[in-house]
């Protein structure tokens, strides 16, 4: 059994081997000014480690970088930019245990899911292992007989990857897989909360044969301040961002500026519909998996479930008995399932919505209560009765907390589960499979879960509509993200034998 000394003992020896350096043109070096900011474990409130906190002159220095090293990265074969991702894929599952408790430290999810986490992102390097190979072109006549007309995919060129706090290895294989598949230099900006797995991964890359200057690090509390310049400067020719639908706004109106290629994946409000004829059990271990995965930090995280009176009391019932019975605390301890909140704020943020909602007239089935003790934990609860000015029906809970509504009428509660600003996700329980696919088809989301509470692949096509989002990462899509599409005109000319 893991002891809370083997635990601290682990947990010192992986600090001191991750990089706490910014990694510009393939030196780990000190932020320009020396500024460094605390990385804190969310289950203990106890710094973890410093690390280099970058300014405009770094986060400048790292765009540079890219753009120098753009032109010989691009012009390396597809094959070495495909055993490249194939040894990092390796080293990943190689290092999957110290990756994981890594992470835990850092984030604070248990390590059976950051294990999940590793192998998850691991795949990301696999898949486009395997498309960095099958980048194709295309080759035809005009209609009118008067030219060939060739087309060829090229890399966009460099890119601003930004990535989150809640999944912070796979968020970044999912950006950084395509990129370098495409061939593709990154400026990578990881969450200031959780820098280490970036950190760690990069050095993968490194020891991997990633040539120096394709892959930029830059670590900073002071986003807006560094991103701005690097986005606007002319350098940057795309961007990818997994974050908040609010800030992700404000990263388009600065990347118009420079006309850059986008991809962003923002904030969902997923419903999760709970139809008549559901298999009680399918639907509360999909409720819990789409629910409970990463203490409920995700943004696939169902936020909104809407359940027919037919099958309501019993589903809140066997719901409330499951999460009732997982056990909350430090991520890196055997048994835990449910980590911490990354912080304070999140913590009592969902402790607000909570109280809103019972204010409201919402009845707590389980939990509801706040946990008190060093950390930051919020208590897994099921709430029924929700009423229509909740604040947690129009705000992403992310949390641990699921919200109950009832309905009859099936037009109506797809109506509803439309009437938000965001699309990313939905779920649907029905052992009806005509109607699974009438209700995936009538939602406005970019992804539909039927009879389960995991959407997220490789293979698959990652992605929202409305304001969660524009583009797809992930599947034969991701490496699209990362290609400028030429077009070679050739005209015939009539040629004779001499």
């Amino acid at each position: 059994m893991t002891t809370i000394t083997d635990t601290a003992a682990t947990s010192t020896r992986l600090i001191a081997s991750v990089p706490t350096q910014l990694f510009i043109g393939g030196t780990w070096r000190a932020a320009a000014g020396g500024a460094t900011t605390d990385v804190v474990n969310p289950a203990t409130e106890e710094v973890l480690a410093s690390v280099a906190d970058a300014d405009v002159e770094d986060g400048v220095a790292a765009a540079e970088a890219a753009r120098d090293a753009q032109a010989a990265w691009s012009a390396t074969p597809a094959r070495t930019r495909s055993e490249i991702l194939y040894r990092a894929f390796t080293a990943l599952m190689e290092r999957q245990d110290e990756l994981a408790m890594l992470m835990t430290l850092e984030m604070g999810k248990p390590l059976a899911e950051a294990r999940g986490e590793v192998a998850y992102a691991a795949e990301f390097f696999r898949w486009f292992a395997e498309e960095a190979v099958r980048i194709d072109g295309g080759f035809s006549h005009r209609p009118d007989g008067t030219a060939r007309t060739l087309v060829v995919r090229q890399p966009v060129g460099p890119c601003l990857l930004i990535t989150p706090w809640n999944f912070p290895l796979a968020m970044g294989a999912r950006k950084m897989g395509p990129a370098i598949a495409a061939g593709c230099t990154m400026v990578l900006k990881p969450a200031p909360q959780t820098p280490l797995s970036s950190l760690a991964l990069a050095r993968i890359l490194q020891e991997a044969g990633l040539p120096d200057g394709v892959l930029n690090v830059v670590t900073t509390s002071r986003a807006a301040e560094v991103i701005e310049p690097i986005l606007t400067g002319g350098i940057i020719r795309k961007l990818s961002f997994t974050g908040s639908t609010a800030v992700g706004k404000i990263l388009l109106q600065q990347a118009a500026k420079q006309v850059v290629r986008t991809s962003l994946e923002l904030g969902g409000n997923a419903p999760f519909i709970v139809l008549p004829d559901a298999d009680l059990d399918v639907a509360v271990d999909a409720a819990v998996q789409a629910k409970m995965r990463n203490m409920g930090e995700a943004c696939t995280a169902a936020n909104r479930f809407y359940v027919h009176t037919a099958v309501s009391d019993e589903f809140a019932q066997r719901l409330a008995q499951r999460m009732s019975a997982l056990q909350v605390g430090d991520g890196t301890q055997d048994g835990v399932q449910v980590g911490p909140m990354i912080d304070a704020a999140s913590r009592d943020k969902v402790q607000r919505l909570v109280e809103d909602a019972v204010a409201k007239g919402a009845t707590v089935v389980s939990g509801g209560n706040s946990v008190t003790g060093r950390g930051y934990f919020v208590e897994p609860t099921v709430l029924s009765g929700i009423a229509a000015g909740s604040e947690l029906l129009n705000n992403e809970i992310f949390g641990p907390v699921a919200a109950l509504q009832t309905f009859t009428d099936l037009d109506e509660v797809i109506a509803t589960a439309n009437d938000t600003e965001w699309g990313l996700v939905a779920y649907v329980i029905t052992q009806d499979l005509d109607l699974a696919l009438n209700v995936s088809e009538r939602l406005e989301v970019g992804m539909v879960g039927v009879n389960t509470g995991l959407v997220s692949a490789p293979s698959a096509p990652f992605g929202g509509v409305k304001h969660s989002g524009l583009g797809r990462e992930g599947g034969r899509l991701g490496i699209e993200e990362f290609l400028d599409v030429k077009y070679i005109a050739i005209p015939i000319r009539e040629r004779g034998l001499a």
